[in-house]
């Protein structure tokens, strides 16, 4: 089973955190799970960029993006070439290193 290091983020996890994900899972629900809240206004329909992270390592294991996807990462604060809605981003079996903004469009988390 992958594991996902959650990079420290001042407000969401301060000191940073790693938890087990099942292959196939989306990386907001292994999130959510664990206790980890990341901000998803439109309550994981693709319609917002609210839950963009960053996939620091292990990227090119996740599923393909779709173009709605892709779509909706041009409207996201601070993209990266490795940006990712964590709402639809599926995990494969590599171990991932993730990166959640300080800002997102809405708010300042």
């Amino acid at each position: 089973m992958p594991k996902i290091f959650f990079l420290p983020h001042d407000k969401i996890c301060p000191q940073g955190i790693t938890v087990t994900a099942k292959s196939g899972e989306i990386i907001l629900d292994v999130a959510l799970r664990n206790k980890i809240y990341i901000e998803h206004a439109c309550e994981k329909s693709c319609s917002c960029t609210t839950c963009h992270c960053i996939i620091r390592d292990g990227f090119n294991s996740l599923k393909k993006i779709s173009e709605l996807e892709e779509d909706m990462l041009d409207k996201a604060w601070g993209l990266e070439p490795e940006s990712r809605l964590s709402c639809q981003a599926v995990v494969g079996i590599q171990d991932l290193i993730i990166e959640i903004p300080k800002y997102t469009i809405n708010q300042f988390i």
